[in-house]
């Protein structure tokens, strides 16, 4: 699409959920789709696709790659405390993953009985490491960009709100671009947040949410949720600051 609006050729990229297409239709050709988008674009009934520019296309890749990271993270996490689960070995000094915890996984990987048992927590306890350190430098490189972006004032709203950090407001704010876009219903919708229905004469019919659109935002969206339900009572100085 960039090249065509370049050379000056006009370009409408059409969402392909949104296409409507008779039930009956079971031909597909490349001429059918060519004369069916023709008519459907005479008569104003595509759905155009907002199309991001190079610079946000970036910045989400990096949320993204960041997004990995943490589902990285939490399956090497897996490995390590589930190979000591097997041989008994329960962590019990209260939140996992913290500098204590570090220690007494150093202290439990050095006296394991077997060679191989060893050789495989090294290799695991290595995996941490490095997707840890990893993580770390995502998180940098995000703060780095929310701090001086075309996404900072829009990050800097957001965090005004409890359970938004900057990693969830900048998050949110590539995800899902222009936010002039939604209503407080709509933007439901677009993340799949709303329930599905079915309903027909009198009866009306609800199941659990859609779970269409952006999982990645739908996430952040609902976490923050969870952190902002609570009553503000007695605002921290970084709360106050925003």
């Amino acid at each position: 699409m960039r090249a065509l609006e370049e050379a000056g050729i006009g370009c409408l990229v059409a969402a392909p959920s949104k296409i409507s297409r008779a039930p009956g239709d079971r031909v597909k050709t490349d001429t059918r789709d060519a004369l069916l988008l023709a008519r459907l674009l005479r008569i104003g009934d595509l759905v155009a696709v907002r199309v991001r520019s190079r610079e946000q296309e970036a910045a989400r890749d990096l949320v993204r790659a960041r997004e990995d990271a943490r589902g990285d993270l939490m399956r090497v996490r897996h490995r390590v405390s589930k190979l000591l689960l097997r041989r008994g070995i329960v962590w019990s000094g209260g939140h996992a993953w913290t500098g204590a915890h570090d220690v007494w996984l150093r202290q439990q990987g050095a006296v394991l009985p077997l060679a191989g048992q060893r050789a495989a927590f090294d290799a695991d306890y290595e995996a941490v490491l490095l997707t840890t350190a990893r993580r770390d430098r995502l998180d940098l490189a995000i703060q780095e960009m929310a701090a001086a972006s075309e996404f900072t004032s829009v990050v800097r709203r957001l965090q005004c709100l409890r359970g938004r950090s900057t990693l969830t407001g900048f998050g949110l704010a590539v995800e899902i671009g222009d936010w002039q876009r939604f209503t407080g219903s709509s933007i439901g919708a677009y993340l799949g947040l709303t329930p599905s229905e079915y309903s027909t004469g009198g009866s009306r019919v609800q199941g659990s949410i859609t779970k269409t659109g952006n999982t990645h935002a739908r996430r952040l969206l609902v976490e923050a949720a969870w952190h902002h339900r609570k009553t503000y009572r007695n605002p921290g100085l970084i709360m106050r600051s925003r």
